[in-house]
This record gives C-alpha cells, structure tokens and sequence, in this order.
C-alpha cells in the first residue's frame, strides 16, 4: 500500500480552489471535475461526490484536524494575509515554545489551514539573533545535531 496524500470535500469547488490558489499558493495539477488535485499533494472532492462515495454525511468545522503548509519567507505571508479581508482565524500569529511561528484559520469550509514558519528558517532566525548552535538547539528543545541538519538543508537549498 502507497500513501498518496488528503482529500477533503467542498461545498464550492470553484470558490476553493481559488481560495488555495490565493491565500496558500496552491495551484490545480489534475482537474477530474468533481475531484482536484492540488500542488503540495491534497485533493478537493465536491461534496455531493463525497457523499455519493461514501454514503456519509460531512460535517465541517469539526476542529479536530488541519492542513499544515510551511513558508519559508513567514514575514511575507503574514503581510499577505493581512490585506484580505475575507480571511477567518483559528487564532492570530502566535510562536509555539520552541519558536517556530504560526497562524491557523479557516477555509471556506471551516478546514483549519496552519501555516507555519520553515523550521529552517527559525533556525536561522535564532542564529542570525546572536544565538550560538548549542543555545539555539536549546531553545528549541532539539539536540544541537538537529540544528545542524536544518543548517545544512538551508545551505543545500540556499535557504
């Protein structure tokens, strides 16, 4: 068996994905009609499709799950969600204890987005403060190996 990504139903379609399209970048790949395929591997299904397949009813805004994008320029995107005026939060910016930021809030149909700050870049973010490698893996509650990594995978990616 092969894992091959989410798939949430919609109420709208249409106002989804230009929704993802948007406020998270995420741009169509394969168009089926009823079912979408998204860039960052989740789908969208129209809901009367979802409940033809599975006999169920869907409820939304159940809060008991979210779609979790990264963004590696966090400062700009927040910028960029404060200019639409549509947008419904979960809870504002907020720096979870081990420093990397994030914001959630609602899709169309109260879906919880999170978009969190690359964790590379909260690594640098602490260096660049003046943080040394060891009081940076201690801040974040990580072993300085971890911090390393992220430091290589910023260089390799030129992060």
């Amino acid at each position: 068996m092969k894992y091959q990504g989410v798939l949430i139903a919609v109420s709208d379609l249409e106002k989804s994905k230009e929704f993802y399209d948007r406020v998270c970048g995420s741009q169509v790949i394969l168009d089926f009609g009823a079912n979408v395929t998204l860039t960052g591997g989740f789908s969208l299904q129209t809901l009367k499709t979802w409940q033809e397949f599975t006999g169920k009813k869907a409820c939304f805004g159940g809060n008991d799950a979210e779609l979790y994008f990264e963004e590696d320029d966090f400062d700009a995107f927040i910028a960029k969600l404060a200019a639409f005026d549509d947008i419904d939060y979960v809870h504002p910016l907020m720096e979870h204890s081990w420093g990397q930021r994030v914001v959630r809030f609602y899709d169309p149909d109260h879906h919880i987005i999170e978009v969190g700050e690359n964790i590379v870049a909260v690594v640098k973010r602490f260096l660049n403060s003046g943080l040394t490698e060891e009081e940076t893996a201690r801040r974040m509650d990580v072993p300085v190996d971890y911090v390393r990594t992220c430091l290589e995978e910023g260089e390799e990616n030129d992060f």
